[in-house]
């Protein structure tokens, strides 16, 4: 529970790796969330706070279906939603009151670049990043200062992390240079992570694909817990080498190999595999855990790799 979390964070001897479970079955989770920025509102989750509309074919989250910039010369008029947004604290409230004992993050949904591609189209976002405009500028500031609004917010809510979730890998490297990322993101992500760390939350970060050439990067600036999605496209053993022991990572058996095409068997020996080079550090590892029938889950193998890391114990 919420004290088993802190000490793996901490790295300061648990009794076993605790397990983070997505979008369902929070009673087995020793984590849980309320999402306080609202991408998916409406009847059918179809629209975002921002204003932009998403289009799906399946049960996956779909895709923005309008950029809501459509003239980057008219970006000095946009504004961010309204931070009174009714209700915007609910999830978050009603988690904290059904599951007292749990370790309680506020998660931002989608954040930062991510948010910035949804709102323009994403190949013009990294026209403007390589040149480096003022309209660039003036989005990231409008993107990361309702961010830090929301963080300050937030805070007063009695949480004990907040929840980044923003994808920078492909599945082989960073989607811009790391030299561009140190220079354009990394300052703003430390302004954040320093205000959720005076605020007393930890910060939780997720990001999809292959980020290598930057974890050392995020260490320096104040992750606590590094979510890393694809593990597969990782050298375990290495990253453990490197980084186990100066981060709490939150892997889960990989959703893109294992997780989908394994037995349970194979999975459960993938969260020994992963526990065994980055959970050996007196801590250091979180598992999760994520029903994803939509790419091809069994429901066998979702409760294998809940049932696969809840037997990693320390004791």
């Amino acid at each position: 529970m919420r004290d088993q979390v802190i000490r793996a964070i901490r790295r300061n001897h648990p009794d076993y790796v605790p397990l983070i479970i997505w979008n369902q079955d929070y009673d087995q989770s020793d984590i849980v969330y309320g999402e306080i920025q609202k991408h998916f509102l409406g009847e059918n989750r179809d629209y975002s706070e921002w204003g932009f509309f998403w289009s799906r074919k399946d049960e996956t989250m779909g895709q923005p279906r309008d950029p809501l910039i459509t003239d980057w010369n008219e970006i000095d008029k946009l504004e961010p939603p309204l931070l009174d947004l009714p209700g915007r604290f609910d999830e978050l409230f009603e988690k904290k009151k059904t599951y007292p004992e749990k370790f309680l993050m506020a998660s931002l949904a989608l954040s930062g670049f991510t948010t910035m591609t949804f709102l323009a189209r994403f190949e013009e976002v990294l026209i403007h990043l390589s040149t480096q405009s003022r309209l660039l500028e003036r989005l990231i500031d409008v993107v990361f200062g309702f961010e830090e609004n929301l963080i300050q917010e937030v805070s007063k809510c009695g949480v004990d992390a907040i929840a980044f979730l923003d994808d920078w890998g492909t599945q082989n490297g960073l989607m811009i240079s790391p030299d561009q990322w140190r220079k354009i993101f990394k300052p703003r992500y430390q302004k954040q992570f320093d205000l959720a760390h005076q605020q007393g939350m930890y910060v939780y970060f997720h990001t999809c694909g292959y980020i290598y050439p930057i974890i050392a990067d995020f260490i320096e600036i104040g992750v606590d817990v590094l979510n890393i999605s694809q593990p597969n496209l990782y050298d375990i053993p290495q990253m453990g080498r490197d980084f186990g022991g100066k981060v709490c990572f939150c892997c889960p058996v990989s959703y893109q190999t294992t997780g989908i095409s394994g037995n349970p068997s194979e999975i459960e020996q993938y969260t020994e595999y992963l526990f065994e080079h980055l959970g050996r550090f007196n801590g250091g590892l979180i598992g999760y855990a994520e029903e994803y029938h939509s790419i091809g889950m069994s429901e066998e193998n979702y409760q294998a790799s809940i049932q696969g890391f809840k037997k990693l114990r320390y004791v």
